[in-house]
């Protein structure tokens, strides 16, 4: 086994599986379709290339992108010591010079000895051997047909998301707890309410609002039942309000009648510290969308960990198929990495390469698996991925509300979030003995 590892694309989670592997002694095969074939998302032939911003997010320790790029430099990324050597000035974030930060990682790679590269498609999974699939978002043809062979659950489709909010960040002065005709638990949902004002304000600015552009290998056929809100919110005033928006079987407690319009939001985990809202898929930019969401009251301060996006999104349903080492669950020679198993963003992909990697690595020399402590961002990102407890599962990027943290009892925000990171930053190097 220790000179059959497989890994299989070149993109960020591939080359840092391929690498981290290599490093440990181990010799490595990595397939990659570029230059012969390239998605429609791809220009350039070389490795690890980012395909839409050059910014790899905040720099601080306490912000959430931070924390994930300080414990991926305890793991040894290579992404992030091409993007220290590749960096261009963007203020508090880590930005790159995209090509420079392709070539170097393609360099480290192509000149590693325990690295053999092949360039062409590769059609099926291979068997008998271990095998990392890190095909991206796009993945299709022969292996998406092949994968969905293999999980049964594979899932491509474009999709119209909603976006998530922390349950800290809403306000619970303007929003109430109450299922839809008292069915089920009272705090199965949070209530928004809107008086008619409040929603003929929401209204004027949402169809007013602007949309992301869409790429040409993204344009969707919309399906009614993920309906972009905006969307739905141009066929008439009132559409909403029949829609994802109604009020039916609510009673708001503090003024004791049916809100004007409500709008819902559902649990996206089963600790409850994020929250969907529910029917608000969109397609609206990042910045429109905290504009325009936060006018409804109890959202007035909301803090989105998740935008609302619209795009082709191939992923399988890792909560049901992969455990938390990105292993499949019912092939003892498989794991998955990147976006294809649900992680959003650039260095959340390249972060579950490298945990795929240690997995594969410990297995082959025999030894037990490395428990990531969910009180890490890397931890709880492969614990999200590998929970089933979601009822529709949506990709997720590093945020501060999948990280358990209800024993920190500090007020302000930002210093809350550095007490977290320096906590995971500790349990991570205790879990790896460093």
């Amino acid at each position: 086994m220790k000179n059959n590892v497989k890994v299989i694309g070149a993109g960020l989670a591939g080359c840092e599986a391929a690498y981290f592997l290599a490093q440990k002694g181990i010799n490595v095969t990595l397939f990659e379709q570029k230059p012969s074939k390239k998605s429609p998302a791809h220009h350039i032939d070389t490795f690890a290339e980012l395909v839409c911003s050059n910014s790899l997010k905040a720099k601080r320790i306490n912000s959430a992108g931070g924390l994930l790029k300080a414990e991926m430099r305890i793991l040894g990324s290579i992404c992030l010591e091409s993007a220290d050597k590749c960096e261009v000035p963007a203020g508090g974030a880590l930005a790159v010079n995209r090509y420079e930060f392709s070539e170097f990682i393609t360099d480290k790679i192509k000149n590693h000895k325990n690295i053999t590269i092949i360039n062409k498609e590769v059609t099926e999974i291979p068997e008998n051997v271990p095998v990392i699939v890190a095909t991206g978002p796009l993945t299709d043809g022969s292996l998406a047909k092949s994968i969905s062979e293999l999980t049964g659950d594979y899932l491509s489709f474009y999709d119209a998301a909603a976006p998530i909010v922390t349950a800290e960040s809403i306000d619970m002065n303007s929003a109430f707890l109450q299922s839809r005709y008292d069915r089920g638990d009272a705090d199965d949902y949070i209530n928004c309410p809107m008086n008619k004002e409040e929603y003929e304000l929401f209204y004027s600015n949402l169809v007013e609002a602007q949309s992301a552009e869409i790429h040409s290998f993204d344009k969707p056929n919309v399906y009614e039942g993920c309906m972009p809100i905006e969307i739905m919110a141009k066929r008439g005033a009132d559409t909403m309000r029949f829609g994802p928006l109604k009020p039916v079987g609510l009673t708001n407690p503090k003024t004791g009648h049916r809100p004007w319009a409500n709008l819902q939001l559902r649990k996206e985990n089963k600790e409850a510290t994020l929250y969907n809202l529910v029917g608000f898929q969109t397609n609206l930019k990042f910045g429109e969308q905290k504009r325009v969401f936060s006018l409804i009251p109890a959202l007035k301060d909301a803090e989105f960990v998740r935008y609302g996006v619209m795009h082709r999104n191939s992923f399988i349903n890792s909560p049901k198929l992969l455990d938390n080492h990105f292993k499949l669950k019912t092939k003892n020679n498989i794991w998955f990495a990147g976006q294809i198993t649900g992680v959003e963003g650039y260095m959340e992909s390249a972060m579950s390469g490298i945990l795929a990697a240690i997995s594969v690595f410990r297995e082959i020399m025999g030894v037990n698996q490395l428990q990531m402590p969910n009180t890490t961002m890397c931890g709880a990102l492969s614990n999200y991925i590998s929970t089933d407890d979601k009822k529709d599962f949506q990709p997720m990027g590093a945020n501060f509300g999948i990280i358990p943290h209800n024993e920190i009892k500090v007020k302000n925000k930002q210093e809350r979030y550095m007490l977290i990171a320096q906590k995971a930053i500790k349990d991570l190097k205790d879990s790896i003995g460093g």
